[in-house]
Protein backbone atom coordinates (compact mmCIF):
# COMPACT_ATOMS: atom_id res chain seq x y z
CA UNK A 1 0.00 0.00 0.00
CA UNK A 2 1.37 3.30 -0.96
CA UNK A 3 1.82 5.84 1.67
CA UNK A 4 0.89 9.54 1.14
CA UNK A 5 4.01 12.08 1.40
CA UNK A 6 2.73 15.32 3.21
CA UNK A 7 5.25 18.16 1.29
CA UNK A 8 6.88 18.75 4.34
CA UNK A 9 8.68 15.20 4.34
CA UNK A 10 8.86 15.13 0.95
CA UNK A 11 10.97 17.84 -0.17
CA UNK A 12 13.39 17.29 2.89
CA UNK A 13 16.55 15.83 2.73
CA UNK A 14 17.66 12.70 4.50
CA UNK A 15 20.52 10.92 4.78
CA UNK A 16 20.87 6.92 3.36
CA UNK A 17 24.69 6.48 3.98
CA UNK A 18 27.86 7.29 4.62
CA UNK A 19 30.10 8.38 1.64
CA UNK A 20 32.28 5.66 2.23
CA UNK A 21 30.06 2.96 2.30
CA UNK A 22 28.75 2.93 -1.13
CA UNK A 23 31.63 1.64 -3.44
CA UNK A 24 32.66 2.57 -6.82
CA UNK A 25 30.32 1.41 -9.31
CA UNK A 26 27.84 0.02 -6.75
CA UNK A 27 24.20 0.52 -6.65
CA UNK A 28 22.99 1.06 -3.25
CA UNK A 29 19.61 -0.14 -2.70
CA UNK A 30 17.65 0.93 0.75
CA UNK A 31 14.44 2.32 1.79
CA UNK A 32 13.25 6.02 1.83
CA UNK A 33 9.50 7.18 3.28
CA UNK A 34 8.18 3.64 1.82
CA UNK A 35 9.53 4.11 -1.30
CA UNK A 36 12.69 1.54 -3.06
CA UNK A 37 15.69 3.42 -3.97
CA UNK A 38 18.64 2.98 -5.69
CA UNK A 39 22.19 5.38 -4.90
CA UNK A 40 24.66 5.10 -6.74
CA UNK A 41 27.92 7.42 -8.02
CA UNK A 42 28.65 7.58 -11.69
CA UNK A 43 32.29 7.85 -13.24
CA UNK A 44 32.13 11.55 -13.25
CA UNK A 45 31.81 11.46 -9.88
CA UNK A 46 28.26 12.81 -9.36
CA UNK A 47 25.41 11.18 -7.28
CA UNK A 48 22.35 9.71 -8.60
CA UNK A 49 19.20 8.50 -6.87
CA UNK A 50 16.06 6.76 -8.52
CA UNK A 51 13.29 4.43 -7.69
CA UNK A 52 14.22 1.15 -7.58
CA UNK A 53 12.36 -2.22 -8.69
CA UNK A 54 13.01 -6.15 -8.06
CA UNK A 55 13.76 -5.98 -12.41
CA UNK A 56 16.68 -3.71 -11.59
CA UNK A 57 15.05 -0.87 -13.42
CA UNK A 58 15.34 2.70 -11.98
CA UNK A 59 13.00 5.79 -12.91
CA UNK A 60 11.75 8.99 -11.37
CA UNK A 61 15.45 9.92 -10.71
CA UNK A 62 15.59 11.91 -7.66
CA UNK A 63 17.85 15.18 -5.85
CA UNK A 64 20.73 14.10 -4.03
CA UNK A 65 23.72 15.66 -2.98
CA UNK A 66 26.68 15.00 -0.63
CA UNK A 67 27.39 16.63 2.32
CA UNK A 68 29.67 16.41 5.69
CA UNK A 69 30.73 12.21 5.16
CA UNK A 70 26.93 11.10 4.23
CA UNK A 71 24.69 11.15 0.98
CA UNK A 72 21.50 13.16 1.78
CA UNK A 73 18.38 12.40 -0.54
CA UNK A 74 15.05 14.38 -1.24
CA UNK A 75 12.06 12.57 -3.27
CA UNK A 76 10.56 16.05 -4.02
CA UNK A 77 11.99 19.19 -4.58
CA UNK A 78 13.93 20.92 -1.27
CA UNK A 79 13.77 24.58 -0.73
CA UNK A 80 16.53 24.69 0.92
CA UNK A 81 20.09 23.37 0.65
CA UNK A 82 21.26 21.01 3.64
CA UNK A 83 21.52 23.06 6.80
CA UNK A 84 25.01 24.73 7.95
CA UNK A 85 27.46 22.96 10.04
CA UNK A 86 30.63 25.06 10.28
CA UNK A 87 32.66 22.63 12.95
CA UNK A 88 32.88 19.94 10.45
CA UNK A 89 35.55 21.62 8.78
CA UNK A 90 37.00 23.01 12.43
CA UNK A 91 40.47 22.03 13.11
CA UNK A 92 41.30 19.71 15.60
CA UNK A 93 37.96 18.23 15.84
CA UNK A 94 37.67 14.46 14.81
CA UNK A 95 34.85 13.66 12.67
CA UNK A 96 33.48 9.67 13.69
CA UNK A 97 30.72 8.09 12.18
CA UNK A 98 29.40 5.34 14.61
CA UNK A 99 27.39 3.15 12.82
CA UNK A 100 24.04 2.76 11.59
CA UNK A 101 21.36 0.87 13.48
CA UNK A 102 17.56 -0.54 12.42
CA UNK A 103 14.70 0.75 14.75
CA UNK A 104 11.49 -0.13 14.80
CA UNK A 105 9.33 2.75 15.72
CA UNK A 106 8.25 6.01 14.32
CA UNK A 107 11.75 8.69 13.03
CA UNK A 108 10.24 11.34 14.91
CA UNK A 109 10.51 8.91 18.15
CA UNK A 110 14.44 8.74 17.71
CA UNK A 111 14.58 12.64 17.73
CA UNK A 112 12.62 13.36 20.69
CA UNK A 113 14.25 10.78 22.95
CA UNK A 114 17.44 12.50 22.01
CA UNK A 115 15.94 15.80 23.28
CA UNK A 116 15.42 14.08 26.25
CA UNK A 117 17.58 14.53 29.42
CA UNK A 118 15.07 13.31 32.17
CA UNK A 119 15.68 9.70 31.16
CA UNK A 120 19.86 10.26 32.02
CA UNK A 121 19.97 8.99 35.32
CA UNK A 122 17.43 5.96 34.74
CA UNK A 123 18.55 4.83 31.43
CA UNK A 124 22.00 5.61 30.95
CA UNK A 125 22.98 5.48 35.01
CA UNK A 126 26.62 5.92 35.73
CA UNK A 127 27.28 7.26 32.11
CA UNK A 128 25.26 10.58 31.01
CA UNK A 129 23.31 10.53 34.97
CA UNK A 130 23.18 9.03 38.15
CA UNK A 131 20.65 9.38 41.19
CA UNK A 132 20.12 11.98 43.17
CA UNK A 133 20.79 13.71 40.60
CA UNK A 134 17.91 13.36 38.65
CA UNK A 135 16.83 17.37 38.29
CA UNK A 136 16.47 19.09 34.92
CA UNK A 137 16.71 22.64 35.15
CA UNK A 138 14.74 25.30 33.54
CA UNK A 139 15.74 25.79 30.16
CA UNK A 140 15.01 27.73 27.04
CA UNK A 141 13.65 26.37 23.90
CA UNK A 142 12.43 28.57 20.96
CA UNK A 143 12.82 28.11 17.04
CA UNK A 144 15.59 30.39 14.88
CA UNK A 145 13.44 33.45 13.07
CA UNK A 146 15.83 32.79 10.28
CA UNK A 147 16.56 29.47 9.59
CA UNK A 148 13.42 28.06 11.41
CA UNK A 149 15.41 25.48 13.55
CA UNK A 150 13.99 24.45 16.36
CA UNK A 151 16.76 25.40 19.55
CA UNK A 152 16.95 24.38 23.34
CA UNK A 153 19.89 26.39 25.19
CA UNK A 154 20.69 27.10 28.63
CA UNK A 155 20.76 23.13 29.81
CA UNK A 156 22.95 21.78 32.35
CA UNK A 157 22.80 18.54 33.80
CA UNK A 158 25.61 17.10 35.96
CA UNK A 159 27.13 13.12 34.39
CA UNK A 160 29.21 10.64 35.84
CA UNK A 161 30.99 10.34 32.57
CA UNK A 162 30.23 12.78 30.03
CA UNK A 163 32.16 11.53 26.76
CA UNK A 164 34.65 8.66 26.15
CA UNK A 165 37.45 11.39 27.13
CA UNK A 166 35.64 12.27 30.56
CA UNK A 167 37.57 11.21 34.05
CA UNK A 168 35.55 12.45 36.73
CA UNK A 169 31.85 14.08 36.69
CA UNK A 170 31.05 16.83 35.34
CA UNK A 171 28.38 19.98 35.17
CA UNK A 172 27.53 19.51 31.99
CA UNK A 173 26.32 22.29 29.32
CA UNK A 174 23.76 21.22 26.96
CA UNK A 175 22.76 23.33 24.01
CA UNK A 176 20.33 21.08 21.57
CA UNK A 177 19.58 21.82 17.78
CA UNK A 178 16.74 19.85 15.53
CA UNK A 179 17.71 21.28 12.11
CA UNK A 180 15.03 19.15 10.58
CA UNK A 181 12.03 17.18 11.40
CA UNK A 182 14.29 13.80 11.54
CA UNK A 183 17.64 15.51 11.93
CA UNK A 184 19.40 16.92 15.21
CA UNK A 185 22.46 17.38 17.32
CA UNK A 186 23.47 18.56 20.52
CA UNK A 187 26.90 20.69 21.80
CA UNK A 188 27.90 19.32 24.58
CA UNK A 189 30.91 20.71 27.28
CA UNK A 190 34.08 19.33 26.24
CA UNK A 191 35.72 17.40 28.70
CA UNK A 192 39.57 17.76 27.25
CA UNK A 193 39.18 21.45 25.77
CA UNK A 194 38.21 24.69 27.68
CA UNK A 195 35.98 27.08 25.83
CA UNK A 196 34.92 24.29 23.43
CA UNK A 197 31.84 22.19 23.39
CA UNK A 198 31.72 18.54 21.15
CA UNK A 199 28.98 17.76 18.82
CA UNK A 200 27.17 14.48 18.88
CA UNK A 201 23.99 14.12 15.65
CA UNK A 202 21.90 11.68 14.85
CA UNK A 203 20.25 11.32 11.03
CA UNK A 204 16.97 9.75 10.88
CA UNK A 205 16.13 7.75 7.89
CA UNK A 206 12.53 6.63 7.72
CA UNK A 207 12.37 3.41 6.02
CA UNK A 208 8.36 3.16 6.63
CA UNK A 209 6.08 5.45 9.43
CA UNK A 210 7.13 3.02 11.85
CA UNK A 211 10.51 1.43 10.86
CA UNK A 212 13.66 4.18 10.28
CA UNK A 213 17.72 4.05 10.23
CA UNK A 214 19.78 6.03 12.91
CA UNK A 215 22.97 7.31 12.12
CA UNK A 216 25.17 8.07 15.12
CA UNK A 217 28.10 10.76 14.16
CA UNK A 218 30.41 12.86 16.30
CA UNK A 219 32.58 16.48 15.88
CA UNK A 220 34.88 15.82 18.98
CA UNK A 221 38.32 16.77 20.42
CA UNK A 222 39.79 13.86 21.73
CA UNK A 223 43.72 12.67 20.84
CA UNK A 224 43.63 9.96 23.47
CA UNK A 225 41.10 7.48 22.22
CA UNK A 226 41.21 5.39 19.44
CA UNK A 227 37.84 5.81 16.92
CA UNK A 228 36.49 2.32 17.80
CA UNK A 229 36.78 3.16 21.68
CA UNK A 230 34.77 6.35 20.99
CA UNK A 231 32.05 4.30 18.47
CA UNK A 232 31.66 1.49 21.50
CA UNK A 233 31.07 4.45 24.35
CA UNK A 234 28.05 6.11 21.72
CA UNK A 235 27.25 2.42 20.99
CA UNK A 236 25.93 1.57 24.63
CA UNK A 237 24.29 4.72 24.75
CA UNK A 238 21.95 3.97 22.01
CA UNK A 239 21.79 0.05 22.92
CA UNK A 240 19.72 1.19 26.09
CA UNK A 241 17.27 3.56 24.24
CA UNK A 242 16.50 1.31 21.15
CA UNK A 243 14.57 -1.46 23.27
CA UNK A 244 12.95 1.43 25.28
CA UNK A 245 11.97 3.08 21.98
CA UNK A 246 10.78 -0.08 20.46
CA UNK A 247 8.24 -0.66 22.92
CA UNK A 248 6.95 2.90 23.32
CA UNK A 249 3.23 2.61 22.04
CA UNK A 250 2.13 3.78 19.61
CA UNK A 251 5.21 3.41 17.57
CA UNK A 252 3.55 6.72 15.74
CA UNK A 253 4.48 10.00 17.66
CA UNK A 254 0.95 11.45 18.72
CA UNK A 255 0.83 15.53 18.30
CA UNK A 256 -2.56 16.22 20.24
CA UNK A 257 -1.81 18.64 22.46
CA UNK A 258 -3.98 16.68 24.71
CA UNK A 259 -0.91 14.27 25.32
CA UNK A 260 1.82 17.08 26.36
CA UNK A 261 2.70 16.77 30.07
CA UNK A 262 3.96 20.72 30.44
CA UNK A 263 6.82 20.07 32.77
CA UNK A 264 10.41 21.72 32.34
CA UNK A 265 11.43 18.12 31.60
CA UNK A 266 9.65 17.40 29.05
CA UNK A 267 10.24 20.96 27.36
CA UNK A 268 12.03 20.05 24.23
CA UNK A 269 9.52 17.46 23.03
CA UNK A 270 6.61 20.33 24.06
CA UNK A 271 8.20 22.44 22.07
CA UNK A 272 8.95 19.55 18.98
CA UNK A 273 5.81 17.97 18.74
CA UNK A 274 4.58 21.97 18.60
CA UNK A 275 7.16 22.68 15.90
CA UNK A 276 6.21 19.44 13.77
CA UNK A 277 2.50 20.20 14.06
CA UNK A 278 3.00 23.91 12.89
CA UNK A 279 4.60 22.66 9.87
CA UNK A 280 2.40 20.58 8.69
CA UNK A 281 4.49 16.98 9.15
CA UNK A 282 2.09 13.75 8.67
CA UNK A 283 4.60 11.18 8.19
CA UNK A 284 5.32 9.01 10.84
CA UNK A 285 2.59 10.97 12.80
CA UNK A 286 -0.63 9.07 14.74
CA UNK A 287 -3.55 10.18 13.17
CA UNK A 288 -6.33 11.69 15.11
CA UNK A 289 -8.95 8.86 15.52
Amino acid sequence: MSVQLDPVVLNDWFVVSAVSKILPGERFLTQLLSVPIAVWRAADGNWHAAKHSDDEQVSDEYKVCERYGFVWVSLGNPTKEVYALPEFTQPGRRFIDCGTFGVKTSGLRIIENFLDMGHFPFVHTDILGKEPHTEVKEYKVEMHPETEELWATDCHFWQPKAAASATDGLDVDYTYRVMQPFTAALYKTCPTRNGEMDVIGVYVQPVNEDECRATLWLLIFDDIHTDGEVIGFQQTIFGQDRPILENQVPKLIPLDPKTEIPTRADASSIAYRRWLRQIGLQYGVLKAA
